[in-house]
């Protein structure tokens, strides 16, 4: 019984990994490597690196990405709201409420901080 609930799963699980194989090993054998001196250079920048990958970066970099990835959320959060509105209520209307109350509270106190400020 349990078996048969799973089983679209892992019929899924099994076409996608022969299917897989199938394209990798296609194009292992439709696209040979043949590097050239083109091929190797800098990519659409223009110059070769000069720093070495490992280096240290800016902590406003991730400074940045973290805000936009709370912000993000924040819209991922709510467009399902906003389409079940008629159908929250009072108390759900009240606690997306309270939830855009305080992330415009975090976003106020970031700007304040200078988080946004890119000098």
């Amino acid at each position: 019984m349990l078996l048969a609930e799973y089983s679209p799963i892992l019929v899924f699980l099994v076409v996608a990994a022969l299917l897989s194989r199938v394209i990798l090993g296609g194009s292992r054998l439709a696209g040979p490597a043949r590097p050239d001196a083109e091929k190797l250079s800098a990519y659409e920048c223009g110059f070769n690196p000069f720093d070495d990958a490992r280096s240290r970066f800016d902590i406003r970099f991730y400074l940045v990405a973290i805000l936009f990835i709370v912000f993000d959320l924040e819209a991922s959060f709510l467009f399902p709201w906003g389409l079940t509105l008629s159908s929250q209520g009072e108390l759900g209307y009240r606690t997306m409420l309270d939830f855009l109350v305080e992330l415009v509270i975090g976003f106020i106190y970031v700007w304040k901080v200078g988080a946004l400020e890119w000098e």
